[in-house]
């Protein structure tokens, strides 16, 4: 039973996480903390397993999501990377952070974060067609199904951001996408399209740090990690084909409900 429970939660975080550009932890993450306090057969998902799994997860969700968006001509490589500045550090220092919280602290904090970023959704974004910076080098140009958009991304708040994201990804084991994402829309100006697939490309690499750091620490449960793994691939790949059927406004409403109603099941279960 376990098997098959790990085997359907895997490919349900990687289809939401390669659908909205995630990485799947915000899923798959209160989904075992709440199997660990329901039967005693998940009683290994601690904080730091969890994290662990969802961080070796992540990294098959987030390539079979950007191989599938690479093939479409939709990652942003050049803005990919210059997160990536930030985040890779970030997700070190967050993953050696990670052991210092327990349960309900972990539930408690997380549930806020989300709840945090879905409301940050109803506030008036950038247009990212009108937006024209004083700094030539912090303009970008993507063309997507033969349209052209220009948005603007200052070096230093992305790094600075990233770092930030980075280092909740290591803490959270939620890949960074769930704050990338937004951030990206929200911020800067990125079409939702352009954000969910650059933001795949950036977890695979932040996935890859964060899981190395706590294989280091000994955080890996080995034999139920690979248990999340095919699901992983699959359903990443099956998100990714999923997104290109949807407009950019229809993504971020999902983005807002997923996220309300765990950042809400997470406070709840980090209070009681």
């Amino acid at each position: 039973m376990v098997f098959v429970i790990c085997i359907l939660i895997g490919i349900l975080t990687a289809f939401v996480g390669g659908l909205m550009g995630l990485g799947g932890g915000i899923i798959l993450i209160p989904s075992l903390l709440f199997l660990n306090q329901l039967s005693d057969a998940f009683s290994w998902a601690t904080p730091q397993a969890i994290v662990g799994i969802s961080l070796v997860s992540m990294v098959f969700t987030a390539m079979s999501s950007t191989i599938a968006y690479y093939k479409r001509g939709r990652v942003d490589y050049k803005t990919g990377l210059l997160f990536l500045s930030g985040s890779l550090p970030g997700g070190m220092i967050g993953s050696w952070l990670n052991q210092f919280i327990d349960g309900d602290q972990f539930l408690l904090y997380f549930g806020c974060i989300t709840i945090v970023i879905s409301l940050l959704f109803f506030i008036k974004r950038k247009e990212p067609t009108k937006q024209i910076s004083n700094n030539i080098s912090e303009i970008r140009t993507f063309e997507l199904n033969g349209i052209t958009y220009q948005y603007t991304v200052s070096k230093w708040v992305a790094f600075v951001l990233s770092l930030i994201v980075g280092a909740l990804s290591g803490l959270f084991g939620i890949g960074g996408g769930s704050i990338m994402v937004p951030a990206m829309i929200l911020l800067f100006g990125i079409p939702a399209h352009i954000a969910t697939a650059t933001s795949m490309f950036m977890i695979f690499f932040i996935s890859i740090i964060g899981a190395g750091t706590h294989i280091a620490l000994g955080h890996i449960e080995w034999q139920y990690v690979f248990l999340f793994i095919p699901g992983a691939w699959i359903g990443g790949k099956l998100g990714a084909w999923v997104n290109q059927l949807l407009t950019g406004k229809t993504l971020e409403w999902i983005l807002r409900i997923v996220l309300i109603i765990i950042g809400i099941r997470m406070i709840s279960q980090g209070l009681s």
